[in-house]
């Protein structure tokens, strides 16, 4: 079956919508040598794919460190242009230390999402499931996980935890999208790459 261009296109390149502040560079990032005026620069994390950026705000825009800003296409009202995307390593060591907590406050706040993922997940090969890509999931807690769901779909984190025996599945997850964001994973269940 062939792909119209356009929806190859879109499927290619996702774009955020959305993106949390991590940090604020008022003179932007120092090594920057190409630079010859210095703006305002801001490290910030996406909703939806955690995509890490680099964007350059507006004129007297200010932000607040974990701000929810808008980065989509249209009328932006802080953000003048995405300049790059970046690595983990190239985080400041300010947005480092926002990450974690703001990762947890993401998976906490989009519940539905992940308890889908644990509903939804499929396997990656033939002899792995992504269920034992996360943290502290092998193969026995993958097959309770497989059978209890084929019974009744899971509703809550708090359900997975009752039904499954597993502990803190916020946690669980917030680790898997720190473990795709600074490191070389081949497979990438809540992130994109750059």
């Amino acid at each position: 079956m062939a792909i119209h261009e356009d929806e190859y296109l879109q499927r290619r390149h996702v774009y955020e919508e959305h993106a949390y502040v991590l940090d604020f560079l008022p003179y932007g990032r120092s090594s920057e040598k190409s630079r010859h005026l210095a703006v305002p620069t801001v490290q910030i994390m996406g909703e939806q794919f955690f995509t890490l950026l680099e964007a350059e705000l507006k004129i007297g825009a200010t932000v607040l460190v974990h701000e929810r800003i808008y980065i989509g296409r249209e009328r932006r009202e802080k953000v003048d242009r995405i300049l790059t995307r970046i690595s983990y390593d190239q985080l400041t060591a300010n947005a480092k230390a926002e990450i974690v907590p703001l990762i947890a406050e993401l998976v906490k706040s989009q519940e539905k999402r992940f308890v889908e993922f644990f509903n939804n997940s499929q396997p990656v090969t033939p002899r792995m499931h992504s269920l034992e890509l996360l943290p502290g999931i092998g193969k026995k807690s993958m097959w309770q996980i497989v059978n209890t769901r084929e019974r009744k779909p899971f509703t809550s984190y708090k359900d997975i935890q009752e039904r499954t025996g597993l502990s803190d599945i916020p946690k669980i997850v917030s680790k898997r999208i720190m473990e795709e964001l600074s490191t070389e994973s081949k497979y990438r269940l809540f992130t994109r790459t750059v």
